[in-house]
């Protein structure tokens, strides 16, 4: 049998297939030369066992046969694949080091991220309108972006805000100019005539020619200051007594009546709205200036002009209607009617006697005297400067002057019909309200059936209580009336969310994030109608105590305090305002047994004046510092384990015991923060020593020199303004 013989160093056998690899090492099976330096492998070849040089020489190159190793390649380095079945390497392949050039290339071809890199349509002076309260989403949706890009953009501009909140008209605006884009918020008026269009209803107007239009009735609002006689006025042309029924003798609803009076012989129908003169209630009145025709400004003779009346001239001129002046309470003793008519030249009011154009007219509601006067002047001023007709053979359209909750009725509605007649069982929709009315009430509770224009009416049947001066029309069927209503209900709660939103800038994070510091006193208003309501929370958020106290309103709504108005008030820890409203059944025990705060209001100035002094009581107290006496140093004894005292005259005031002191040195305070440890006159303790008396006085500090004045004094709480 042939010994293989010993190969040389440095080489392999190559025959065979896949012959092994070059000496000095110990090549893989399948022979790629020096692979594993130092190694002993054998050849695939005849099952021959190729030798290899020393253990640890250096490689040789590959071998010819079999291709199971890169010829020529590295020696010492790596293990190679396992060869494969049709001479293809096997197994992973390595993957070689990158050389510091490489990786200092790489890192300089590497770009930071851009901030503001938000790829956004720009337009070029684009007018886009949006609804109040949209959001990101609906602005993204009118240019055709993403939201995202959106919520970026803003978030450059230094406001945090999501896709789908609601933004607020200021956002909105200043998103778009720095998106080149002319953004125009649209009014609640403009909302509204979109969305009756879009169901091909037109509000405001007419239907038909000249030919269809009749007369109507005046509708007059009686204005003027507190407590000048304006229901008692009404109260003499209605023949009845409303006054009487008011809390605190004010008038806190509006009411409207319509009465019949002969003049020239004729039969003539004024409507009249009764409008509250105190003044919390200015948006009451600035609604009664809107759905008149005409306005009587009621003026004490006795009183004069005084803030409500100017505030409710304004109001008429505002609306640019006919104003007819009654001089009430010419009875009382001091009356003066002359010097009324004279305050009002003053206003552009110039009575007819010193040539001007408004009728003045002397009246006493509580004697009755001059009312039939009254209502003659109304009606010549209506025929002179108005032409009052309407169509009354059109769906009715109108206004709902005042509603509130009833316990047996449900929600009831006091609308007034400007245009068209009011029927039993039309659909209507009344702001957020719809329904389909069951019953007509007129001012004495007698049932009707139909309302012409100019008609004032109670409404029953809507399914909720709608807002005081919402416009009321009626449509074809429930389904249109249900979904004006929920559409104008979604696009004033989007509205309200804008309003509500606390606005969070970069800038202000950290103090936002502090806002729990600040004091809050949160509100839930309960009312019996829903005019009140709106007043009485536009009074209490005129309230101002500073930036220290914040006053927020977090429900509001008409009918009696509910179980939801108490849970409510749990959770936020609110106090409830309950405007004469009271408790549901068992709400009360509720209330009562989880503490709630409930507060019973009648009169609408007493419920402003206990809020504010609730939210004085929130503030922080303010101290000042009030002098009590000064004595002058004239002696000092050094006492053993007490320190020095002063031997003094009192200059001023009185020195007691245990106040606060500080020791004043040529007008220059050596220490502040002191007390008067010891008090004593000779050898006796006292509490305090008057001017002009001698002591000694103890005050825990050893640098006294004589000459020294010792202050002292105390801090006091300053009351609120």
């Amino acid at each position: 049998m042939n010994m293989p013989s010993r190969p040389a160093p440095g080489r392999g056998p190559g025959s065979g297939a896949g012959g092994g690899g070059g000496g000095g090492g110990r090549p893989a099976p399948g022979g790629g030369g020096g692979v594993r330096p130092g190694g002993r492998g054998a050849g695939a070849g005849a099952g021959q066992r190729a030798g290899g040089g020393p253990r640890g020489g250096p490689g040789g190159g590959g071998g010819p046969g079999g291709g199971g190793a890169r010829p020529g390649g590295p020696a010492g380095r790596g293990r190679s694949g396992t060869q494969g079945a049709f001479g293809r390497p096997g197994g992973r392949p390595s993957r070689g080091r990158k050389s510091k050039k490489q990786r200092r290339q790489e890192f300089d071809n590497m770009q930071a991220p851009a901030i503001g890199g938000v790829h956004v349509p720009r337009g070029n002076g684009q007018v886009i309108r949006l609804s109040r309260g949209a959001s990101l989403a609906d602005f993204a949706d009118k240019i055709g972006a993403n939201p995202a890009s959106l919520v970026q953009v803003l978030f450059h501009l230094g406001e945090m805000v999501t896709a789908t909140q609601s933004v607020n008209d200021e956002t909105l605006q200043s998103l778009g100019l720095e998106l080149n884009y002319n953004v125009q918020v649209v009014s609640p008026e403009e909302e509204d005539r979109e969305l009756l269009e879009s169901f091909d209803i037109e509000f405001g107007e007419d239907e038909g020619d000249d030919a269809d239009l009749v007369a109507r009735p005046p509708v007059v609002t009686v204005m003027g200051h507190v407590d000048h006689g304006k229901t008692k006025l009404l109260d003499a042309i209605r023949h009845t007594n409303v006054a009487a029924a008011e809390a605190g003798g004010i008038t806190q609803h509006i009411g409207a009546y319509q009465v019949t009076t002969e003049v020239d012989g004729q039969e003539r129908k004024i409507t009249f709205i009764d409008t509250p003169g105190h003044e919390a209630f200015t948006a009451m009145r600035a609604r009664g200036a809107e759905t008149t025709d005409l306005v009587v400004l009621v003026v004490a003779a006795d009183d004069g002009v005084k803030p409500q009346t100017t505030e409710a001239l304004n109001h008429a001129q505002a609306a640019g209607v006919p104003v007819v002046v009654a001089v009430n309470k010419i009875d009382k003793e001091g009356a003066d009617p002359q010097r009324v008519r004279a305050q009002l030249t003053e206003y552009g009011l110039v009575a007819e006697e010193f040539g001007g154009q408004t009728l003045f007219v002397d009246v006493s509601a509580k004697e009755r005297i001059g009312i039939d006067s009254l209502l003659e002047a109304i009606v010549l001023t209506a025929d002179a400067e108005l032409d009052l007709r309407a169509n009354p053979n059109q769906p009715a359209q109108g206004v709902a002057i005042e509603a509130h909750l009833d316990r047996g009725r449900g929600p009831v509605a006091t609308v007034l019909v400007q245009r068209g007649t009011l029927h039993v069982g039309d659909p209507i929709v009344a702001g957020e309200a719809f329904g389909r009315v069951r019953a007509m009430l007129d001012e004495n509770a007698d049932t009707v059936t139909s309302a012409p224009p100019s008609r004032p009416v109670l409404v029953l049947g809507l399914a909720a209580v709608p807002g005081a001066g919402d416009s009321f029309l009626v449509v074809n069927d429930d389904r249109v009336a249900r979904q004006i209503a929920e559409r104008r209900e979604a696009r004033e709660r989007n509205a309200q969310f804008a309003q509500r939103r606390r606005r969070v800038t970069l800038e202000d994070l950290e103090s936002a994030l502090k806002a729990g510091e600040k004091e809050e006193l949160l509100l839930i208003i309960k009312g019996d109608v829903s005019g009140s309501v709106e007043a009485l929370e536009d009074a209490l958020l005129k309230i101002d105590v500073g930036d220290e106290v914040n006053l927020r309103v977090i429900g509001r709504g008409v009918g009696a305090i509910t179980q939801d108005d108490v849970n409510l008030a749990i959770a936020s820890d609110a106090v409830i305002i309950g405007f004469n409203v009271r408790p549901a059944e068992r709400v009360g025990e509720l209330a009562q047994r989880e503490g709630v705060d409930i507060r019973y209001y009648s009169v609408i100035y007493q419920a402003i004046d206990e809020i504010e002094a609730a939210l004085k009581g929130m503030l922080k107290p303010e101290f000042e510092e009030v002098q009590l006496g000064s004595a002058e140093v004239r002696e000092v004894f050094r006492v053993p384990r007490i320190g020095n005292v002063a031997g003094c005259i009192v200059r001023s005031g009185t020195i007691h015991r245990g106040s606060k002191a500080r020791l004043v040195r040529d007008g220059v305070v050596v220490s502040d923060n002191l007390t008067v440890e010891s008090l004593r006159r000779f050898k006796d303790d006292v509490t305090d020593v008057r001017e002009g008396f001698e002591c000694g006085i103890g005050i825990g500090y050893n640098d006294i020199k004589i000459e020294d004045v010792i202050e002292t004094f105390e801090m006091r709480e300053k009351p609120r303004a």
